[in-house]
């Protein structure tokens, strides 16, 4: 069964779509940009962005139950692969700071973002069977 899943520790969806979507065993969360839910506030800095998408992206997998060690897929998204290696630099301190295995990763340079930001993240997270 398809459940929705919807927090307010997380930005909102600014399209057609949900945060997330939970299918038992997997939840699935839409690509995350840097916007602070509090405030809708983007930072200039791409470390803090980097910071805020995977806050965001952990916001959604806790609201489904599970946690940031549950995470085995992500995909982040950058407009500037010069900045690779800071976003690498936050996304392991992000991980190691959850004792978390580091989930498989795919990074792809794209041409431009909503809101004009850095990067945007999105996950999938297993629940196993249960």
């Amino acid at each position: 069964m398809k459940k929705v899943i919807e927090t307010t520790r997380a930005p909102g969806a600014i399209g057609p779509y949900v945060q997330g979507v939970d299918l038992g065993a997997m939840v699935f969360t839409s690509g995350q940009i840097p916007v602070n839910p509090e405030n809708g506030s983007v930072a200039d800095d791409v470390a803090a962005q980097a910071r805020q998408s995977l806050e965001n992206v952990k916001a959604i997998v806790v609201a489904s139950g599970l946690s940031v060690g549950d995470i085995v897929k992500t995909t982040v998204f950058i407009t500037d692969l010069n900045d690779f290696s800071v976003i690498n630099d936050v996304y392991k301190q992000f991980f190691d700071e959850h004792d978390a295995v580091y989930p498989t990763r795919s990074c792809v340079q794209v041409a431009r973002l909503p809101k004009d930001v850095k990067l945007e993240i999105e996950a999938i997270a297993y629940r196993g069977e249960r």
